[in-house]
């Protein structure tokens, strides 16, 4: 009978699509972890991947496993936890790196003081891919941002705060831009990425103010169009993070828009059934209750 050990380290596969990945997350060497899953593999009668010489992934059988596998992993976790005072167990979390530089980064640090038993894994990327990661089951939540499409029924998403998206272009910009309402600069525009989630609200932002922008350079990364601004190669639209003293920046002018303000609404993205339904409810309680 395969141990919990053993699951536990299929769920690290499926969320890594490595077993050396996972194996350094877990702490056994890659031949160990390899090993672990030919004999869950066995002990079910079963091959759960497809295996090639470069690459590792799920085929149909693996997939249909991840949540049942979740939710016996979730249920060790739990025991004892309702004689306990705090909230603990582990839960694999998808944040945009831009939300630990905004106002979850502050909360997420909080819950961890409050909850030492918790153990939260982050992983970083982008809105859309985690929503697929969440309905294949290899990540439990997402701190995301609002999506512009409809979502699947299976899932929902809950807001928690919300930045407004702001102009900002370098103070070493050889426009010599006025300290006035003008949005005007002759520096290429350093475009959010279009086909993201944050994408879209850019380009929200640019028609609701009726803007005209040169185009430039396209990145899907809040953090280095703000460096890249900073270094006077362009202007943006970017959301205005919580965590950043932007008053004492030295580098960056920063102007709120002079037409309609569009706002990036973040929140937590999840199945509507999942094991970790305790721990989203305490993230979301906590973060709510700090605003």
């Amino acid at each position: 009978m395969s141990s919990i050990k053993t699951l536990k380290n299929f769920l690290a596969i499926t969320r890594h699509k490595s077993v050396a990945a996972a194996a350094r997350e877990i702490g056994l060497t890659a031949a160990a972890a390899g090993q672990q899953i030919q004999q869950l593999e066995k002990e079910i009668g079963l091959e759960l991947f497809d295996r090639s010489k470069r690459s590792l992934s799920l085929n149909g059988h693996g997939r249909a496993l991840i949540e049942p596998i979740q939710e016996i992993v979730a249920r060790y976790e739990a025991l004892g936890a309702n004689l306990k005072s705090d909230l603990s167990g582990s839960i694999v979390l998808g944040a945009l790196v831009s939300t630990l530089m905004g106002a979850f980064g502050k909360t997420l640090n909080e819950l961890k003081q409050n909850f030492p038993s918790l153990e939260v894994k982050l992983i970083a990327g982008l809105s859309s891919d985690f929503l697929n990661q969440i309905l294949e089951g290899s990540i439990d939540a997402a701190i995301v941002t609002e999506s512009p499409y409809t979502l699947p029924q299976n899932v929902q998403w809950t807001e928690l705060y919300k930045e407004p998206m702001i102009f900002i272009y370098p103070k070493s910009s050889s426009d010599k831009q006025k300290d006035d309402d003008s949005l005007n600069t002759k520096l290429p525009f350093i475009r959010f990425e279009r086909n993201t989630w944050t994408g879209h609200l850019v380009d929200q932002t640019i028609k609701a103010n009726r803007l005209t922008i040169q185009e430039g350079m396209e990145l899907n990364s809040v953090e280095a169009i703000i460096e890249l601004v900073r270094q006077g190669l362009g202007y943006s639209i970017v959301p205005k993070l919580a965590n950043i003293r932007w008053e004492n920046d030295q580098q960056l002018h920063i102007r709120e828009l002079p037409g309609k303000t569009i706002f990036r609404k973040v929140g937590l993205l999840e199945r509507k059934k999942h094991g970790r339904q305790n721990i989203t409810k305490a993230i979301k309680q906590h973060f709510l209750s700090n605003l």
